[in-house]
């Protein structure tokens, strides 16, 4: 696992204490993407699969918003693209 997963997996576990959690770095699939222009290569794409308590009650809008607020530094700089799936329980 590389820096930035490492990053988003311990701020997505100390903000929701999820009962399951997966980062998949999917940067390899978009090698040569227009939006990677300026940006170092690899850990630039990610899936987030996430089931938490505190996330299932919210609407599917409502939980892209908490976890974008929580990865917000991550986002501004370091990754391009980030695919969230939310279990519910």
């Amino acid at each position: 696992m590389g820096l930035i997963s490492a990053s988003i997996k311990e701020k997505l576990e100390k903000a929701f204490n999820p009962t399951q959690l997966q980062v998949i770095d999917e940067s390899h699939k978009h090698a040569g993407h227009a939006g990677m222009a300026g940006r170092e290569a690899g850990e630039s794409h990610f899936q987030v699969i996430i089931a938490s308590e505190t996330l299932t009650p919210m609407t599917r809008l409502a939980r892209h918003r908490a976890v974008m607020e929580v990865l917000a530094d991550l986002m501004v700089e370091r990754v391009h693209a980030l695919r969230l799936e939310v279990v519910t329980e």
